[in-house]
């Protein structure tokens, strides 16, 4: 009885940490996400397309499980950080491009919108060290 005592506590302890991490793929080290457009600053008169960048990994549609690729997601107006182990929200201020899109056209309200890109993995989680480009400011007119 302690033989299999043992085993059952060895094999729930061997998975303990695979569970902590279930979440996260890994990125590449040196993978960069950033806008091509806008740039921090700008200001925008209506409606304007919103163009991504990706260095150092692939851009794949959503559910396609490929080694260091994802989908961009941007997030409007997002203060809070994102848990690493749960999906990315999808709602107005977290918007998806799981088919891949590397721009998009956005609207927003006349006022101060803060833009932050997020790379998604096959199930929308981010990575891990999560690839995020730098939060910039623009100004809707």
């Amino acid at each position: 009885m302690r033989i299999v005592h043992a085993v059952l506590v060895s094999m729930i302890l061997a998975l303990i940490p695979g569970a902590a991490n279930a979440q996260g793929r890994p990125a590449h080290k040196d993978a960069v996400l950033y806008f091509v457009w806008p740039q921090n600053g700008a200001v925008i008169k209506g409606a304007f397309w919103a163009r991504f960048g990706l260095r150092n990994m692939g851009i794949t549609h959503a559910g396609d499980d490929y080694a260091n690729s994802g989908h961009h997601h941007l997030l409007i107006d997002v203060d809070a950080p994102l848990n690493p182990n749960e999906e990315i929200p999808s709602d107005k201020s977290h918007l998806h491009f799981g088919a891949g899109q590397t721009e998009a056209r956005i609207e927003l309200p006349p006022g101060k919108h803060t833009l932050q890109l997020v790379l998604g993995d096959h199930k929308h989680y981010p990575f891990n060290p999560p690839v995020v480009s730098k939060k910039i400011t623009i100004t809707v007119k």
